[in-house]
């Protein structure tokens, strides 16, 4: 049976540039059932062909840092400046209800690993799912994927492309689905790709910060960070890649009780500390992960040192970006910001022998957005 989620439309702005914040109201709460009761307009969509609005959607999903530490597979946040980018163009060359990669660019080491196979590459598993929703059967898809994403990076490079592709898809039929039917599609692409978890593609979508409360049924839960409160994120990324299935490996099957205590203490104050705008406990609670952190850690060269200097040099919190290598530290200050990632790049180089980047990045409270369209 199919999944149904109930939550408000998403409204879509077809013109605006990347980097506007467009004015729509934001999804407290998405929840999603397989009962046949509480399914939505949008859930019914696929019982008439979908025709197309536009001839073509660009579409832009940002990158998003993962688990926030203590919030292992349950907790998300959008950053701005990075991600992915779909462009999707019904094309008569394509065979009608069917979506094909035409082709991809951007980072040369990426896409020269990614398939153009859509059955096996994250943007058309979610564009073909978007599609399914959508009941388009009459016209055919095509794709182009722009990585702006380093693969294995820990800043959820298959679920923007997921986030994007979905998006891009939607956009070019009116925008018609909600935010946890769009959600559901990239859960089809993680789920082959790294697993069924949401923590990177919902805040992808969705923007800011997103906690998943359950998974079945799903019901995700955006936490609102106070507008004016300032808060940044320092990434710093390792010349390193860490694939997800294998940091998940690494995991113990089970914890002691005073460990899970530990960490649902921390979670709920990370929690906390995201609707308070207290960046100084947010970034307490992030630094205290007690049973992921340690253990994949020592699979990231210099971790544990860059960890040490971030927090040295003034940072509120550090930890693990996802499933690494990437490391992420909170402040509220630019300036700051940068200065606490050089101390991690060098530490990155000294005790890990890895060269590696900082980018001072804020919180992405948009998520997903159509870029551009074309009528001809």
């Amino acid at each position: 049976m199919a999944a149904a989620c109930r939550t408000s439309p998403t409204p879509t702005n077809l013109s605006r540039p990347r980097g506007q914040n467009p004015s729509i109201p934001r999804f407290p709460t998405v929840r999603c059932t397989s009962h046949p009761a509480l399914r939505t307009p949008s859930q019914t969509l696929a019982t008439a062909d979908a025709v197309p609005a536009f001839r073509s959607v660009t579409a832009f999903a940002p990158a998003t840092v993962a688990n926030l530490g203590p919030g292992f597979d349950f907790l998300g946040c959008a950053v701005d400046g990075v991600g992915d980018t779909v462009t999707v163009s019904v094309d008569p060359a394509v065979p009608p209800g069917t979506l094909s990669i035409s082709s991809i660019s951007g980072s040369a080491a990426s896409a020269a690993k990614l398939s153009r196979d859509p059955l096996w590459n994250c943007a058309g598993i979610a564009g073909v799912a978007a599609m399914r929703t959508l009941g388009v059967r009459s016209v055919g898809l095509s794709l182009h994927l722009e990585k702006g994403l380093p693969l294995g990076s820990g800043l959820g490079s298959s679920a923007a492309s997921a986030a994007a592709a979905a998006v891009a898809v939607d956009g070019l039929f009116g925008g018609r689905l909600s935010p946890g039917d769009l959600v559901l599609a990239g859960l089809e692409s993680e789920k082959k790709v790294s697993g069924y978890h949401a923590d990177n593609v919902a805040p992808s979508i969705m923007g800011g910060f997103v906690l998943i409360r359950s998974y079945d049924p799903l019901e995700l839960l955006r936490l609102e960070f106070p507008a004016g409160q300032d808060l940044y994120f320092v990434l710093v990324s390792p010349e390193f890649e860490a694939p997800t299935k294998k940091m998940r490996a690494a995991l113990p099957p089970e914890v002691k009780m005073k460990d899970h205590v530990h960490n649902c203490s921390q979670a709920a104050a990370l929690a906390a500390a995201v609707v308070q705008g207290d960046v100084k406990l947010l970034g307490m609670a992030m630094s205290s992960d007690g049973i992921v952190e340690p253990r994949r850690a020592p699979l990231i060269p210099g971790m544990v040192a860059v960890k040490k200097a971030a927090i040295e040099a003034g940072a509120f919190g550090c930890t693990i970006s996802g499933a690494g290598p990437t490391a992420v530290a909170v402040i509220d200050g630019e300036k700051k910001g940068k200065e606490i990632g050089d101390r991690m790049v060098e530490a990155f180089l000294r005790e890990g022998e890895l060269k590696a980047s900082a980018t001072v990045a804020r919180l992405d409270k948009v998520g997903a957005r159509v870029i551009s369209s074309s009528a001809s």
